[in-house]
């Protein structure tokens, strides 16, 4: 039998170094699933129950792997589902293939079963490239351009399979006029700003007293780079959460997240700081940056889109971040006066006692915060996290204490609940010798989370380091947005919105074949998280929380309050319960700042 057009595809993924997909079967590409039954050196299928997961494992594979993440679905209904994850990859620059059937090409315009228009459907989330392979001379170009494409631009792309193209037999592209013969592969160059720009910017970063840096997913291959540069500056360092795992909290300087989900130290160097240094981010909210009056400005991006975005920058430097943050290092003085670092460290070291005071503060039946606390200094060297989107990513960004060698991260510009399981689920194909931990609320995990379960269950065997522990915040409401219907809206918890139904996430995992534990009471915390580490196959944790426990802002601002007291006014079903707890860790927290005081 001579090669297949799909036979050519699969090959060809293999070329560009693809290892594994992500995806469901179905009629719409049943000769693209023969062609990967065929190929006996891969790449490997990964079934998930779901399409929405495999896209999710294509953007977590792309994040826990820097390689491209390829996820395949059927005709109509699969192609629809994919969408989900592959906006969380456009979202967060993850660089993602998506491999779609389509329905014959001689019914296509009759509103055929399960026909859609793809392109116009894929044109958004893919909209750098989205082609359909209508004859198979075509086929090599446009693998080429999809995967060449999603990884220099780290963005999505997508190819259109019709269903009879994929059983043709491969043609290559004929010697004539009209013919193109691409090729494989692409490297990444090291964009570095003209000189005059970076010796405009050294010198603004010179001049300036109190340098603060924010830096985002951009920084991932340029840490040590970034440190480099902020020693000598004196600068602090916050962290956009997508760069959470990236940049370690026990490194001097370094405040922690920003925004909502942020630290107190990050808000008070932003009030404070009269120089900024941006660095691979596009963190959105600008009321957590300083007042755009206060501060001189550098950005850094390899994204020219990027540049001057969020925040009125002096100078633009267009550029790789590791390049450009060496070559301004080498041109920078290094700071004798060590008073603003000084400060700065300080504020962190406040911090921390605070997360401290809050975690200690008790609850009913169980503080989130100190499940969180208890974990942290648990977590192996090597752990991979994934957080999904919730209360949890509060509890994660703040407490976790990020040391050098980890892996994590979470749905971020798009912030999807479910995300969490199927990240962990690509973090261990990936790397099946390392540990990993999802932390996902029970809204996520009554979303998709329980479905990804079934994935895990399936695979888990094969891995060679089997600890993988999924912790549920069970908390029977969805407490992120009760807490955002409270202090944004002004308005009391609307239970018929916010109310879930508990579900036995233990029991259901031991039915899986995984271990179930469940945490009821805050003296089992230190031991069931002692338990899940040294369990011989992955573990759900049901822990019962308290969705109450408010996560507060770094700073309450004063239409917050006034939105919070007349939420409570006008008969919030928990709002005794709600107000006595974020009392009680205000309470905590300004008690502990009094001692030091004292």
């Amino acid at each position: 039998m001579s090669d297949t057009v799909s036979d050519f595809i699969v090959s060809r993924l293999k070329e560009w170094g693809v290892e594994r997909l992500y995806g469901y079967s179905g009629d719409g590409i049943n000769g693209f699933m023969a062609a990967l039954r065929r190929a006996e050196d891969g790449p490997r299928l990964i079934q998930p129950r779901h399409e929405e997961v495999a896209a999710f494992m294509a953007s977590g594979h792309a994040k826990f792997s820097d390689d491209v993440g390829v996820c395949v679905a059927t005709s109509g209904p699969g192609a629809v589902h994919l969408l989900n994850g592959l906006y969380d990859a456009r979202k967060d620059h993850m660089p993602a293939v998506a491999i779609v059937g389509q329905q014959a090409r001689m019914s296509l315009g009759t509103d055929y079963q399960q026909e859609l228009d793809l392109i116009a459907l894929y044109k958004d989330v893919a909209g750098d490239y989205v082609q359909m392979v209508t004859e198979p001379a075509q086929a090599r170009h446009v693998i080429d351009q999809a995967l060449r494409i999603a990884i220099a631009e780290r963005t999505v792309t997508c190819v259109i399979l019709p269903n009879d193209v994929q059983d043709l037999p491969m043609a290559d592209p004929p010697a004539t006029h009209g013919a193109v013969f691409s090729g494989v592969g692409y490297r990444r160059p090291q964009r570095l700003p003209e000189p005059a720009d970076l010796d405009a910017a050294a010198a603004l970063l010179d001049q300036g007293e109190k340098v603060a840096i924010l830096a985002g997913a951009g920084v991932k291959h340029a840490v040590d780079d970034l440190l480099a540069l902020a020693d000598r500056l004196g600068a602090g360092i916050a962290k956009a959460i997508l760069a959470k795992a990236m940049i370690p909290d026990d490194a001097p300087g370094v405040t922690g997240t920003i925004g909502l989900l942020g630290t107190e130290a990050s808000e008070k160097m932003m009030e404070e700081c009269d120089t900024l240094l941006l660095v691979g981010t596009r963190f959105p909210y600008a009321e957590f940056l300083p007042k755009s009056d206060q501060a001189r400005a550098v950005q850094i991006d390899v994204a020219p889109a990027a540049l001057g975005l969020r925040y009125p920058t002096e100078i633009n430097l267009h550029g790789d971040a590791r390049a450009t943050l060496a070559a301004l290092t080498e041109r920078v003085a290094y700071k004798d006066d060590r008073a603003w670092h000084g400060r700065v460290q300080g504020w962190i070291d406040d911090w921390w006692r605070i997360t401290d005071e809050r975690a200690a503060t008790d609850a009913s039946p169980i503080n989130p915060q100190r499940l969180f606390q208890a974990l942290s200094p648990r977590l192996p060297d090597d752990v991979m996290l994934a957080c999904d989107v919730g209360s949890a990513t509060n509890w994660y960004a703040r407490y976790i204490k990020v040391r050098r060698g980890m892996l994590g991260s979470v749905s971020g510009g798009l912030a999807s609940m479910g995300n969490a399981v199927p990240y962990l689920l690509a973090a261990k194909f990936a790397h099946p010798q390392r540990p990993a931990v999802a932390m996902v609320g029970d809204g996520a995990m009554q979303m998709l989370g329980n479905q990804a379960l079934l994935t895990l269950a399936k695979y888990w065997r094969e891995w060679e380091d089997p600890r993988c522990i999924v912790l549920v915040l069970n908390n029977r409401d969805l407490s992120q947005v009760t807490w955002e219907q409270r202090v944004m809206e002004g308005d009391p918890r609307f239970a018929t919105s916010q109310d879930l139904p508990d579900f036995a996430f233990d029991e259901y995992a031991r039915l899986l074949g995984l271990e179930g534990l469940r945490l009821e009471r805050a003296e089992e915390i230190d031991h069931v998280w002692d338990q899940a580490f040294a369990a011989d196959r992955p573990v759900v944790i049901n822990a019962y929380t308290d969705g109450d426990v408010a996560p507060l802002p770094p700073h309450i601002k004063l239409e917050q309050a006034r939105n919070y007291l007349a939420s409570m006014l006008k008969g919030d079903d928990s709002a005794t319960h709600h107000a006595r707890l974020s009392a009680k860790q205000l309470g905590r927290t300004l008690l502990g700042r009094h001692k030091d005081r004292d």
